[in-house]
C-alpha cells in the first residue's frame, strides 16, 4: 500500500513538473512571438497609425452620409407625399431612387476603386479624401432609406398639425417630424455607423494603410498571421463594443427625455 502511494505521488509530481514546464515554455514562446510581431522595429505603430486612419475615415464618412442621407430622405418623402407632382419632382425622385439602387446594389470595394482609379484618376485628390467621399456616398444611400422609413413611420396627423400651426413644410419637418423619426431610427443609425467602421477595412485596396492594412504589413514582415490578425480583430471588437454602449446610452437618454 505504501509503495502504491509513493508511486502515485511520484507520478503526480512528474505530471505537475511537465505541466509547469509546458506552461512556462508556452508563455516564453508567446512573449517571444509578441515581441517579434509588435515590439521589434516598433511594428505596433502600424496598428496605432492605422487605427487613427480608420477612425478618421469612419467619422468623416459618416458625417457625409448623415448630411446626404437626411437630404435625400427628406426630398424623397416630400416628393412621395405631395399631391400635385410635376415633371421636375418626378425626375428628381427617379434620380434619387436610381442613386440609392445603384449604391446599395454594388459592392463598396468596387465603388471605392471607381472613385479613386476612375473618377479622380487625373486629379491630385489623395487616397484618404477619395475614401471619405466613397464611404460617405455609400453610407448616404443606406442612411437615406433608414431616415425615410423613420419619417414615414410618424403619424401623418403630426405633419398636418404642424402646418395648421402656421409652420412651413420645412419648419414642420424640422420641428415635428424629424425629432420623432430620429428616436425611431437611432438603433438603425448606430448599426450603420458600426457597419461603416468595419467596412473601412477595404481601404487597403487603394493603398491606404488603415488598421487592417497595418496588420497585414506586420504579417508580411514577420511571416506570422495569427497574432497580427487577432490583434486587428480585437481592436475592431473594442471599437464596436464602445459604439454599441454609446448608442445604448443615447437611446436611454432619449427615452428619459421623452417621458
Amino acid at each position: 500500500m505504501k509503495r502504491k502511494k509513493n508511486l502515485f505521488f511520484a507520478i503526480l509530481a512528474m505530471l505537475l513538473i511537465i505541466m509547469s514546464t509546458t506552461v512556462v515554455s508556452a508563455q516564453s514562446n508567446f512573449i517571444d512571438k509578441f515581441h517579434h510581431n509588435f515590439i521589434a522595429d516598433q511594428r505596433w505603430k502600424y496598428l496605432t497609425n492605422g487605427l487613427l486612419i480608420t477612425l478618421e475615415i469612419s467619422v468623416v464618412a459618416v458625417l457625409i452620409g448623415i448630411v446626404g442621407g437626411f437630404l435625400i430622405a427628406i426630398l424623397r418623402s416630400t416628393f412621395d407625399t405631395i399631391e400635385k407632382k410635376n415633371i421636375f419632382t418626378k425626375t428628381i425622385n427617379w434620380i434619387l431612387k436610381a442613386y440609392i439602387t445603384v449604391i446599395r446594389g454594388t459592392p463598396a470595394v468596387i465603388q471605392l476603386m471607381i472613385i479613386y482609379f476612375v473618377v479622380f484618376a487625373t486629379t491630385n485628390v489623395d487616397k484618404v479624401t477619395a475614401a471619405f467621399i466613397s464611404f460617405g456616398i455609400n453610407s448616404s444611400a443606406y442612411i437615406a432609406e433608414i431616415v425615410r422609413s423613420g419619417i414615414m413611420s410618424v403619424d401623418p396627423g403630426q405633419f398636418e398639425a404642424g402646418r395648421s400651426l402656421g409652420f412651413s413644410h420645412a419648419g414642420t419637418m424640422w420641428h415635428f417630424i424629424l425629432p420623432q423619426a430620429f428616436k425611431n431610427i437611432l438603433p438603425a443609425l448606430g448599426n450603420e455607423f458600426i457597419v461603416l467602421v468595419k467596412e473601412t477595412s477595404i481601404a487597403g485596396y487603394i493603398g491606404i494603410v488603415d488598421l487592417t492594412k497595418g496588420g497585414d504589413i506586420i504579417r508580411s514582415r514577420t511571416y506570422e498571421a495569427f497574432l497580427p490578425l487577432i490583434a486587428v480583430a480585437l481592436i475592431y471588437l473594442v471599437i464596436v463594443m464602445f459604439l454599441t454602449m454609446l448608442v445604448g446610452k443615447l437611446e436611454r437618454r432619449l427615452k428619459t427625455d421623452g417621458k
